[in-house]
């Protein structure tokens, strides 16, 4: 029988999500995670070079240093959906009204472009699978408006990619409807799929030993010459632009397993599926963006490292078939599974994205219909919102800046998760943590979070002149959202039990503590990428 999608009778009980998973099956929701390195890894080459795989260890590194923290923070909040943008909210929302619905809507801006991304790029794939390169249906195009003024070349358009993309969206979507369990019964089935060709990929080379040493050594940047032929570069101002140009795209990939901590409301047992989820994919991202971008410019070489299709990701999929050995019917199996991984993708983005707005609306943030909860358990009105949303973005022709764009609203986002950490710790001292950060990984967390800042200042605008400003405006678009919500609609009141299931009210055991030091820490975070962006500019 089908799920509809009804609303809420007067007297009837509101409906909210469901206890009906554990962390194996969140760890499965969030095992798309894996496959957006194919959403970037392209780009990291074709920027950085013989450097890529460095770029790539960092990332990883980076973001599971700061997911220790996400873990201790997840775990104070066993009866909160939206993972960490609301962990983080609960924090900051103690030193200012805006603070809250910013980290809600960063998250949930940066989580919800995977969709338009992820089906452009599977639609790609399809058509590379079943049509001629110089194919008439792969080459047409209605052209409906010029952005060139934002970004030279950028396009609003409708074309083959499109139809196909906005397919696999309905595709997602259709299963989404039916609820988490559901969700997480299909991600498993793709997941094994999906995650079989990236793990072999990542290993095979290793047996082979098919890693020539001059496709990773010297160890130096990408570089051009007079003629404008690739060269191996140096570690002068170019190269550390270029490196945390592609740096800044592989934090965007390599940060997006906190998702795994969307589902608290819907784990059976909060406190112990939280860390194990977080943690068990934090592993497997791990091992995926530390050995296929290995394997990937084994055997690219910097002259196919830097070739348009691998830019755009369109012939990732080729490369990846001819590691394991290549041949049309080992092609044509590795672009089903990658397109399988595509999907998986794009069901872990609208899983997470929809659970984070919802979670928003709920605590009277965002517009009051995202709060809507169809018959499954599944917040649909927030669901049919990314799925809109994209559509119109799949209009555009460079996924790779809104990719990009939307990034500097995720680092915004990082920044204040991981400093919630430490303002939890000082607002909350005594509540139970089922797992408590080590000091030392605490601070660490801190200081990489500066370093996520550092990075969109002084390679966002690598992928377009405007992508820095295009990020912060998308930043602040999440206050006309919360006036109107708050103000327009509530009337400036928060919704009834807002207030003390947020914990802003008077409360033992809990105070604001931190005095000066949010703030002091915002404008720190604000210096150090005003100063990097000066420097690239200068």
């Amino acid at each position: 029988m089908a799920v509809e999608d009804v609303g809420q009778d007067a007297g009837e009980s509101p409906r909210s999500l469901q206890r009906q998973i554990g962390w194996r099956d969140a760890f499965w929701v969030a095992s798309g995670v894996p496959a957006l390195v194919l959403f970037t890894m392209g780009g990291v080459a074709a920027t950085s070079g013989k450097a890529s795989w460095l770029v790539w260890v960092a990332a990883i590194t980076v973001a599971f240093i700061q997911a220790f923290t996400y873990a201790e923070i997840a775990g104070l909040f066993p009866g909160k959906s939206g993972g960490a943008a609301i962990h983080s909210a609960i924090a900051w929302s103690r030193y200012g009204k805006l603070f809250a619905p910013i980290a809600v809507w960063c998250n949930w801006s940066a989580w919800s472009v995977v969709l338009s991304i992820g089906a452009g790029l599977g639609a790609g794939y399809v058509l590379n699978l079943f049509f001629a390169p110089d194919a008439a249906i792969t080459s047409w195009q209605i052209v409906l408006a010029d952005l060139g003024w934002l970004k030279e070349g950028l396009t609003l358009r409708i074309n083959a990619t499109f139809i196909v993309a906005a397919t696999l969206l309905l595709g997602c979507f259709a299963i989404q409807r039916g609820g988490i369990l559901r969700s997480a019964r299909v991600t498993m089935l793709l997941g094994i799929a999906a995650l079989v060709p990236l793990i072999l990929i990542g290993i095979v080379p290793l047996f082979t030993g098919d890693m020539p040493r001059e496709n990773f050594l010297p160890l130096v940047p990408l570089a051009y010459d007079a003629a404008g032929q690739a060269v191996d570069g140096s570690w002068d101002k170019a190269g550390w632009i270029a490196v945390s140009g592609a740096l800044f795209v592989a934090l965007w990939s390599a940060n997006g397993f906190e998702t795994a901590a969307c589902y608290t409301r819907e784990f059976k047992d909060p406190a112990r599926d939280t860390f194990l989820a977080l943690m068990s994919s934090g592993l497997l991202c791990v091992g995926v963006f530390t050995l296929v971008p290995l394997a990937f410019q084994g055997s690219l070489g910097i002259e196919g490292m830097i070739a348009p299709g691998i830019r755009s990701g369109m012939d990732v999929g080729h490369v990846l078939a001819d590691i394991l050995g290549g041949g049309l019917i080992l092609e044509t199996i590795v672009a089903v599974l990658l397109i399988l991984a595509i999907m998986l993708c794009i069901m872990t983005a609208m899983s997470g994205a929809a659970r984070t707005s919802y979670q928003g609306s709920v605590e009277g943030w965002l517009p009051r219909y995202l709060s809507h909860v169809n018959k499954a358990g599944a917040p649909t009105h927030a669901m049919w919102t990314d799925l809109v949303l994209n559509l119109g973005l799949l209009l555009m022709s460079d996924y790779i800046f809104v990719l990009a764009a939307t990034n500097v609203s995720y680092m915004v986002f990082t920044f204040l998760y991981v400093n919630a950490g430490w303002i939890h710790r000082l607002d909350r001292p005594h509540w139970v943590r089922p797992y408590r950060v080590p000091r030392l990984l605490l601070i660490a967390g801190v200081l990489m979070s500066f370093v996520n800042m550092a990075v969109a200042g002084l390679g966002a605008n690598i992928w377009g002149q405007g992508t820095l400003l295009t990020g912060f405006v998308i930043v602040f678009l999440a206050v006309p959202f919360f006036i109107y919500r708050h103000y327009v609609q509530d009337k400036g009141v928060y919704p009834e039990n807002m207030a003390e299931d947020m914990h802003l009210g008077p409360e033992a055991g809990v105070a604001t503590r931190g005095g000066l030091l949010p703030y002091l820490a915002l404008a720190g975070a604000l210096a150090v990428t005003l100063a990097c962006h000066l420097w690239v500019s200068a």
